[in-house]
């Protein structure tokens, strides 16, 4: 089964794609969400975490303390790779035992992650794509949907590789804006992957 990663940087419109993908029948492993999940569930990177930022990391009901870690890695670069050093491998093992128990017969699967290629998973991937979009529009539709300022969303923005380094990286691109259409896009794609599926069987 191919494995096939997807990314695009914020207000990009990556999920809405990943949404395109799974009405053709294709499951999709959102990494971001299930990044947040572990963090309660997954004994060592709780472990991890503990021993790294200290005890105070959990409650004692087992639910994880946000603002302690927040407080942490807010603003500090150092201490925010320490825990995508501890998150990032345990995302890979989720994504390992995910995909294993997918049916043999689907053609391929996605994992869309926002630090796709900054985790260095794309590199566990057999292609890539990148969802693309002016900035002027993704930072309209993140303003409206997160209701914040255009300041938070470059501030946000600028914590991430740049479309400019990601296209270097990525094998495909789906230009999300009005002016093409995403559907036609993904069914291009589609077709692709199935034929280097069927490829890759022979």
């Amino acid at each position: 089964m191919l494995k096939i990663g997807i990314t695009g940087g914020i207000g990009s419109g990556k999920t809405t794609v990943c949404k395109v993908f799974e009405t053709l029948g294709i499951p999709v492993f959102y990494a971001d969400t299930v990044a947040k999940q572990i963090m309660t569930t997954d004994f060592t990177l709780i472990e991890g975490i503990k021993t790294t930022f200290g005890s105070a990391s959990y409650f004692e009901d087992g639910s994880l303390n946000n603002k302690h870690i927040a407080n942490i890695v807010f603003n500090n670069e150092k201490e925010l790779a320490k825990l995508n050093a501890l998150v990032h491998p345990a995302v890979f093992r989720a994504f390992d035992a995910w995909d294993a128990k997918l049916s043999k017969n689907i053609p391929y699967s996605l994992k869309e992650a926002a630090l796709l290629f900054e985790s260095g998973s794309y590199k566990m991937c057999d292609k890539n794509i990148l969802v693309t979009a002016p900035q002027a529009v993704k930072i309209a539709r993140v303003t409206v949907r997160d209701n914040v300022s255009e300041e938070q969303v470059l501030a946000r923005m600028n914590k991430q590789l740049q479309d400019e380094e990601k296209i270097k990286l990525a094998d495909f691109d789906i230009n999300n804006t009005e002016s093409q259409s995403v559907i036609l896009q993904v069914l291009a794609l589609h077709k692709t992957f199935l034929e280097l599926a069927a490829s890759y069987k022979q």
